[in-house]
């Protein structure tokens, strides 16, 4: 695990630690109270992640759209 603060994580970091932490998971060894601090750590991961595509996705908007939210004439990216 990284010491890097959630909040200041890149979108890369996040996944490759919300990754990491849903396959320390999935295995099953962690103890009880364990499971439910990485649970919770994950949520957070998840969140992260969340608004970083959210960011990508107005940032792309604005490179996209002229002054009157109309299409600069770029395609769109699928799934944004």
């Amino acid at each position: 695990m990284t010491d890097t603060p959630i909040s200041e994580m890149s979108f890369e970091d996040a996944m490759k630690a919300l990754e990491e932490l849903v396959s320390r998971l999935e295995r099953g060894d962690v103890p009880l109270e364990q499971s439910i601090s990485l649970y919770e750590r994950g949520a957070a991961l998840k969140k992260r992640c969340e608004d970083k595509l959210k960011e990508a996705e107005e940032k792309v908007a604005a490179i996209t759209l002229d002054a009157d939210g109309n299409p600069k004439g770029t395609t769109p990216v699928e799934g944004l």
